[in-house]
């Protein structure tokens, strides 16, 4: 059996208004869009279209949310590396393929 490494990225926000939610997204751009979601959803600002966010401008609005209560409200993004294993007849079927598509 093989290994592979994926990564993954935790987003935990969490408020006055009750438990704090987790949830775990494939790309650093989807847990960045996750947060801007959040937190635009917690305030009167309208929503993003689905242009890409910008982490930083992210991570502002996040801490200017973060500070009208910063005794309660809190965010964190974490990155995860994640070894997986890989069956022998997965990998066979993905050489497969790539042979197919040459």
């Amino acid at each position: 059996m093989t290994r592979d490494v994926v990564s993954a990225y935790t987003l935990i926000v969490g408020d006055e208004h009750g438990p704090a939610t987790v949830r775990v997204y494939g790309t650093a751009e989807e847990a960045w869009r996750a947060l801007d979601r959040a937190v635009r959803g917690q305030t009167t600002l309208r929503m993003r279209s689905r242009r890409a966010v910008d982490p930083e401008a992210a991570t502002t609005l996040a801490d200017e949310w973060r500070a009208g209560n910063p005794e309660e409200r809190f965010w964190q993004i974490l990155s995860h590396q994640l070894a997986v294993r890989i069956p022998e007849i997965g990998r066979q079927r993905e050489l497969a393929g790539s042979a197919m598509r040459r």
